[in-house]
């Protein structure tokens, strides 16, 4: 059905319908300020689409891997020596002890994922554990493409249904203020980053959202916060919650720990999500912990048959035995003969820095960076079997329909329910539009009237 439903729709492009519905994203983008610093979010015509049972699948799915994340946020915060294997930084190490251990580090996350819906199969390549972009600009283009031509037209053939997720964000990062002990009706709200990053309007999105559901809301900058009385400022707004989204790395290159936010943290003052502790499974060394054997023992059998079908083999660079299918192998002597089954990804870093990917490289660049890896935190990851489709946009005067690789990456809200996905487009086969050339797209789950 979902190729059907696809063909269906790119036949109600004709060159009229397309350039319009075009001119009209174009505007609504402008107006809407969905871009991403001076580029379009969205370039296409068309949403993703899902089937109910894809949809549930993947949902499903996760949140059983969930749990045995859950599990080990559990073992490695009470045993200092497990958490060594995901190789923190001095200042992780420190702050984490200031984390309330009641409260669930996670208000919302986003597990990074390739779903092929014509296999049934589903692979986890990166848990975004501490500060998940995307969900101002998702629920936004939802009301976008409500508007176009197109999707007008189809909804007269297909049910749709989109998947919005502000108000389950709002509703998390109410419960996770709550455990912490926040006793206030209607907190203020802080949503605390760079005042010269590229995601800003999507912070706009979401603290306009925040104030229509009457919550007080503002843009902070860390620079400008202060810290007086046992009460976090920014200017004169009282914050009470702060929906974090600049990095703890960043945070502390910039300005150290000794801050007005990082004090207000300490001494209880303020809530502040995602957590410190929150961090550490961001590191891409949470997938090796999961998939490694030395672990096993930490999952239910329940889990481990998850982490078998969700997650790649992923391992910690350092010279090390260690099993792939059932055999022991020299880790760097096989990871370095087998460069096309792998990639190799920083261990704290995103936006697609750093990572190469095998079956591109050249054999000497493989070699570089493999050594560069045993003296700088490093993971590698089998590689991933991608799906593409193909999308349509107005180009030069005509309906261009060409396949871009996609990913589904759903966020995940209270560190326990599926709910909403972030959908990147790209030509190229390494997905991120903070690395250039991607687009996003609403997801739609659709079913035939």
């Amino acid at each position: 059905m979902l190729e059907e439903a696809i063909q269906y729709y790119h036949e109600l492009l004709t060159p009229e319908v397309a350039e319009e519905a075009d001119a009209l994203l174009r505007t609504r983008l402008k107006e809407k300020n969905l871009y991403f610093g001076e580029r379009p979010l969205c370039v296409v015509l068309r949403p993703h689409f899902y089937q109910e049972h894809n949809w549930d699948f993947i949902k499903t799915g996760l949140e059983t891997l969930l749990a045995a994340f859950w599990r080990l946020n559990i073992a490695v915060l009470e045993d200092a020596d497990l958490r060594q294997q995901l190789h923190l930084d001095d200042y992780e190490n420190e702050l984490i002890e200031f984390d309330n251990p009641t409260v669930p580090p996670w208000t919302s996350s986003r597990l990074d994922t390739f779903f092929l819906p014509e296999k049934g199969t589903l692979k986890v390549v990166e848990y975004n554990a501490e500060t998940p972009a995307g969900i101002g600009y998702g629920d936004v283009l939802c009301d976008v493409f409500d508007e176009l031509e197109p999707l007008k037209r189809f909804q007269e053939k297909y049910h749709t249904r989109h998947i919005r997720s502000l108000g389950t964000l709002t509703d998390a990062l109410l419960a996770g203020y709550r455990l912490w002990g926040g006793m206030l009706e209607k907190p203020q709200i802080a949503i605390l980053d760079w005042r010269e990053v590229p995601t800003l309007n999507e912070h706009e999105i979401t603290r306009e959202y925040f104030e229509r559901q009457g919550y007080p809301s503002k843009l902070a900058d860390p620079r400008n916060l202060e810290y007086r009385d046992g009460v976090l400022y920014s200017d004169d707004f009282r914050i009470d919650l702060i929906y974090k989204r600049v990095l703890f790395s960043e945070l502390v290159k910039v300005m150290g720990t000794d801050t007005a936010v990082l004090r207000a943290m300490r001494d209880g003052n303020v809530y502040v999500t995602n957590s410190i502790s929150a961090k550490m499974l961001a590191k891409k060394a949470s997938l090796a912990m999961l998939s490694d054997e030395r672990n096993t023992h930490l999952y239910t059998p329940a889990q481990q048959k998850a982490i078998h079908e969700f997650i790649p083999w992923t391992r910690y660079i350092e010279e090390r035995k260690t099993e792939y299918n059932g055999e022991t192998v020299d880790l760097l002597e096989f990871v370095s003969n087998n460069k096309d089954r792998f990639a190799l990804k920083p261990n704290d870093d995103y936006g697609g820095s750093g990572v190469v990917l095998g079956w591109q490289a050249s054999q000497d660049g493989w070699e570089t960076t493999l050594q560069n890896a045993l003296e700088q935190p490093y993971v590698v990851q089998e590689k991933v079997e991608v799906t593409q489709f193909d999308f349509p946009m107005w180009l030069n005067n005509e309906v261009d329909i060409s396949p871009r690789y996609v990913d589904a990456d759903p966020y995940i809200f209270g560190g326990v329910s599926v709910d909403g996905v972030l959908t990147r487009l790209s030509p190229m086969a390494l997905l991120n539009v903070t690395a250039g050339g991607g687009s996003v797209v609403p997801a739609v789950i659709i079913s035939k009237k």
